[in-house]
């Protein structure tokens, strides 16, 4: 076993995963035959797996429809991996608060960043119905409880403090901001401390339960009831031990989450994931939506999809530093968004890199994120510490910093604000490596779904009456993932297009 299986296996049994997570395994799951079960225990209009922003969001639009909604929640605090982050949500093509705070968008640029910015074959419908519907589901959020302040953060990375918006992904970074108008697009609940997820899932939560919702916690989905025609018409659960089943006379909305804490998931579907230092997910991302849709012989697409997140930054004087791989070159513009600068890393460098700095753009003293593995007093030492064949790390700081000097960046076009020659001692080299560095990964595979969360079979066919949403799906996010948001974004948006079409009302 390899120091990082050990030391990740240590980190799951402290935060208490290990036990969540046994017997949980990797093969789809059988769905039951409805003639199996004796005895509904309970029995709503539609029944959702997960309390996430997806399926939150899914829960207010089928009460909103007229439907009586049962969800089902794995462990004993509702939110999901929703609460746990930033609650960044982007939204664009003129909100409200961006016109507020002075900026110009547009739905075609939004749409463009997007295809543009993302994986290849991205799914063009999701997107444009996800930017022409963006005014109004910001409307949504802010009728549903989430608050947002007047006011925009110039800093890249997520406000600390109570600012609504900012540039959230890769909109300011060449080739990206010549493609498409940039705009800041990442939407954030006006609360310190980088606690917006919280607020937005306290927000959401609280409107599912006055419209009705039913919510039960600790009970955890098993698997899906199927009739013989193939119509999924409930799900099996556990509660105290106990298998419970609850029916579903509409529809089953699967929103429990990805699979980065199913670790034999994670190594079977996205080797490269598996790989990264830090899970990055509610406890509860096991998989099991996943595994309950293809039983039941649903499709599941992009499992090797993800995002890995190195945070160089902040601060952002670390961005005038240089990313370079084993070779010592350059791949990618350091004033890229995080995520990308991890993906390049994760799937196209195996795992390596490093951050080269001086001493006006090195981390303070005891930054944990970026291991130091060397210091030097000029690049050609730090060359030699950090392993390098001579010659090449110091050839490519000589060619960036005269570059530099003249305000230019021709090989990767980083922006001239980020642009400073490396020449002031001590030189600092930090270790980017994804098993060693802070890197956050996180799943985007997940079962291949229409517009309105109806879950598709291998063969491209409606499976009647089951949904899902959110990271149970393979939605808007894609790798590399281009902004903070559209996670979000997407949980939110078609977790409530599931809602409402589970429901029988119209998306």
């Amino acid at each position: 076993m390899r120091d990082t299986d050990r030391s990740r296996r240590r980190v799951l049994a402290g935060l208490g995963l290990a036990g969540l997570a046994a017997g949980v395994g990797c093969e789809p799951r059988e769905p039951a035959a409805s003639r199996e079960v004796r005895t509904w225990d309970y029995t709503a209009d539609v029944v959702i797996a997960g309390s996430g922003a997806a399926a939150t969001s899914a829960a207010i639009e089928a009460r909103a429809a007229g439907a009586e909604v049962l969800v089902l929640e794995r462990l004993p605090k509702l939110g999901g991996s929703s609460a746990m982050s930033g609650g960044v949500c982007y939204l664009g093509g003129g909100t409200p608060l961006q016109k507020a705070l002075g900026f110009e968008d547009s739905v075609e640029a939004m749409h463009d960043f997007i295809v543009a910015a993302g994986s290849l074959h991205p799914r063009l419908d999701k997107i444009a119905l996800y930017c022409e519907g963006s005014l109004e589901h910001f409307d949504w959020m802010v009728a549903h409880g989430v608050r947002y302040g007047t006011k925009f953060s110039v800093e890249k990375e997520l406000p600390y403090d109570d600012a609504s918006l900012y540039y959230s992904g890769c909109e300011l970074a060449y080739p990206w901001r010549d493609i498409a108008r940039p705009a800041p697009r990442g939407h954030v609940p006006a609360v310190m401390g980088h606690t917006g997820g919280r607020a937005m899932m306290e927000a959401l939560l609280g409107a599912a339960q006055a419209a009705g919702a039913t919510m039960m916690t600790g009970v955890s989905c098993e698997r899906l009831v199927r009739e013989s025609d193939g119509r999924v018409t409930g799900v099996q659960f556990t509660e105290n031990g106990a298998t419970r089943s609850a029916r579903a006379r509409r529809g089953v909305v699967l929103a429990c989450g990805g699979f980065i804490h199913n670790r034999d998931m994670v190594r079977r579907y996205a080797p490269e994931l598996y790989e990264c230092s830090t899970p990055w997910a509610n406890a509860g991302d096991l998989g099991i939506g996943i595994q309950m849709g293809m039983g039941a012989g649903a499709a599941a697409v992009r499992m090797n999809q993800g995002f890995a997140i190195l945070p160089v930054y902040p601060p952002e004087r670390v961005v005038k530093g240089i990313v370079v791989d084993a070779r010592a070159q350059r791949f990618i513009a350091e004033d890229s968004y995080y995520a990308c600068i991890g993906h390049e890393t994760a799937f196209a460098r195996h795992g390596r890199a490093f951050l080269v700095t001086d001493a006006d753009c090195s981390y303070d003293p005891g930054d944990f994120r970026m291991p130091l593995l060397a210091e030097a007093a000029s690049i050609e030492e730090l060359e030699g510490k950090g392993g390098f064949v001579a010659g090449t790390l110091a050839h490519t700081v000589a060619s960036y910093n005269a570059a530099a000097r003249r305000g230019e960046d021709p090989l990767l076009q980083k922006h001239p604000k980020f642009l400073a020659p490396l020449a002031k001692a001590p030189f600092r080299l930090y270790d980017l490596d994804v098993r060693r560095a802070f890197c956050c990964s996180h799943t985007f595979g997940g079962l291949e779904t229409t517009v309105d969360g109806e879950v598709l079979d291998a063969f491209g066919g409606v499976m009647p009456g089951l949904y899902a949403a959110g990271r149970t799906t393979a939605g808007l996010p894609t790798a590399p993932y281009i902004a903070s948001g559209i996670s979000v974004g997407d949980c939110t948006f078609f977790g409530r297009r599931a809602g409402r079409h589970a429901a029988g009302g119209k998306a």
